[in-house]
């Protein structure tokens, strides 16, 4: 009776990490560039139960079946499909089409500046026309930091940019071997592990347009109901162990 509680109370943790999970994608339905996120769960290793001190033998021991002490988040991994495209008409929105990644310059935990990757296009100028993602990080090309001159903002497909005609940068575009072995930083940016590998860029990039978020509102209310349900399923088993344990606990008490 107790295993049934440890196993319901193991099902409410996991299902409420899987709803911090969807609950995330939900919330950034909008954020340009955002990948969504997806558990993974497995079960625990079925224990061979056996059924000991039989009345006939107490020598006998005779299996009654296999049984696991539940559910576990095995891993949360990022979901690097593409999102749609959507026109903005905007000479600093870029889009990635294929694998790759901007690389912006941000401050890290320890208050240094290092470069992180992204998929949000969505660029502006600063005061001094560098090249900025919408909260201030800048963005890179092979020349370091872009200041692009004031004129007709072009930028073709290779990342090359242009102003009235006239060669300014290439943006820093880069993909990567494992595209899981990078994990997510802070607004909207991806940070590299030790088992992260760079290769050369092979996607492409669309002046104008914006990479919308690749998780699906349908889907993620869908995952975020059957999420809810099963924490109740759970929630109530327990409640079923304790009235049961009270009831045995009061009528032994009794005899």
């Amino acid at each position: 009776m107790i295993r049934g509680l440890y196993t319901s109370a193991l099902g409410m943790t996991t299902q409420m990490n899987k709803m911090d999970v969807v609950a995330n994608n939900i919330a950034n339905i909008n954020t340009t560039g955002f990948k969504k996120d997806k558990v993974v769960t497995r079960a625990f290793t079925e224990e061979l139960m056996l059924r000991v001190h039989d009345q006939s033998d107490i020598r006998r021991t005779v299996p009654v079946g296999g049984m696991s002490m539940g559910l576990f988040v095995d891993d949360i991994f990022t979901d690097f499909s593409g999102g749609s495209l959507q026109n903005t008409g905007g000479p600093l929105d870029l889009a990635i089409t294929g694998e790759g990644f901007f690389t912006i310059m941000a401050e890290n935990a320890g208050g240094q500046m290092q470069e992180y990757y992204s998929r949000d296009g969505a660029f502006t100028l600063d005061s001094n026309r560098v090249l900025m993602t919408k909260l201030g990080q800048r963005v890179m090309g092979q020349n370091g930091e872009i200041t692009i001159p004031d004129g007709h903002i072009t930028i073709n497909s290779s990342g090359e940019i242009y102003s009235n005609d006239e060669y300014v940068d290439t943006l820093r575009l880069t993909s990567f071997s494992d595209l899981h072995s990078l994990r997510k930083y802070k607004d909207n940016l991806y940070a590299t592990t030790t088992q992260s590998q760079p290769i050369a860029f092979t996607g492409g990039i669309d002046q104008g347009y914006v990479e919308s978020s690749n998780a699906d509102s349908v889907r993620e209310m869908i995952d975020m109901i059957t999420t809810a349900r099963l924490y109740e399923a759970n929630s109530k088993m327990i409640q079923t162990h304790d009235t049961i344990l009270q009831r045995v606990a009061n009528d032994v008490g009794r005899k």
